[in-house]
């Protein structure tokens, strides 16, 4: 069965520009569908080569144009770009796609299972939780501070003032003003229990899942590092060792080498932003916990710590953990202190 046919697609909310190639890379026709279209035309073609930029609504497109019998990959838009010619438009954009296809240089992404999707849908819930509870205990501070009130850092301190300032008997504000902050008070719990239950959901995931639960072995991966390392990378097999890995989460220096010169700088902080902080974090914790330890992983944690300084020793040790758990995922092996 030759799949030599090429399809690519450029993906938008209604109305989806498809271009046509041959196996001689020509073009047969690039026009535009409405959303309702997409799925019916491409059932009724053959199998073919289907691609697209790894973006918005791509995975769930991926999943069904499979079901139809085609074998479809998802390149990373940033490197889609460099083809593009002409003025920008949908339909060069699907002409940029199909000459980026081509190019043995640009790694597809991985397309996610509805399984990924679900755990990462509940990890970016739980972010946006987090922030907007920052960001209402920092505004109520500032408003408070206005009256003289200066709130302690910490969730429990914050809860303790608060009810302290809307009691009656307390004179620190104005009753306009009580009842609102009693109103705050009740977002500021309604924001940690819903943290709380978008944890113990995905707890009960990384109890279900093996990958996670080898991940949940290493020292500094917990809970919500074992399920983002999951919906991030799968079984990690488009990665060909452990420090692709690594250099994919941008936790690897920039290099700059010319000649004889070769400069070695700071991470390039590439990829995947939110695992990078997990793991930065799990990094952080654990070497805090590590100054007594005598394994060899925790020796050389401290060794870090002593020659480069604590947050430089966070990042090297965040890579550390992202290259050990690539190794543990394809050994399906758990972690064994030496």
């Amino acid at each position: 069965m030759s799949q030599s046919n090429l399809f690519t697609v450029d993906l938008a909310k209604n109305v989806f520009q498809i271009a046509n190639l041959s196996d001689r890379r020509k073009v047969v026709f690039n026009k535009k569908f409405q959303r309702s279209e997409v799925i019916e035309f491409m059932a009724q073609q053959p199998p073919s080569q289907v691609v697209m930029e790894a973006c918005y609504s791509s995975h769930y497109w991926a999943r069904c144009f499979e079901q139809f019998g085609h074998t479809v990959r998802l390149l990373p838009a940033q490197h889609v770009t460099a083809f593009l010619r002409g003025n920008k438009s949908d339909a060069n954009d699907a002409i940029a796609i199909a000459e980026a296809s081509d190019r043995p240089n640009i790694i597809p992404v991985p397309i996610k299972t509805e399984a990924q999707q679900d755990i990462q849908c509940l990890h970016r819930m739980r972010s946006l939780c987090i922030k907007q509870r920052k960001a209402l205990m920092s505004q109520s501070r500032g408003l408070l501070s206005e009256y003289g009130v200066i709130a302690t850092l910490g969730h429990k301190a914050f809860r303790a003032l608060i009810t302290k300032v809307i009691d009656p008997d307390d004179s620190s504000l104005s009753p306009l003003l009580k009842e609102q902050f009693r109103i705050i008070l009740e977002d500021h719990q309604r924001y940690t229990q819903r943290i709380n239950s978008l944890e113990k959901q995905l707890a009960l995931i990384a109890q279900e899942n093996p990958i996670c639960q080898l991940l949940l072995t290493i020292p500094g991966i917990g809970v919500i590092n074992a399920t983002a390392i999951y919906c991030a990378i799968g079984n990690g097999s488009q990665f060909a060792n452990a420090r692709d890995f690594a250099v994919w989460l941008g936790l690897t220096p920039k290099q700059r080498q010319s000649g004889n010169s070769f400069v070695s700088g700071s991470i390039t902080k590439r990829g995947n932003c939110y695992l990078r902080t997990q793991l930065v974090h799990g990094a952080r914790s654990m070497l805090c916990r590590c100054k007594d330890k005598t394994d060899r992983i925790s020796l050389w944690g401290n060794q870090l710590v002593a020659r480069r300084g604590f947050n430089k020793a966070c990042v090297a040790m965040a890579a550390r953990l992202a290259r050990l758990s690539w190794v543990l995922i394809q050994k399906n092996e758990v972690y064994r202190a030496m």
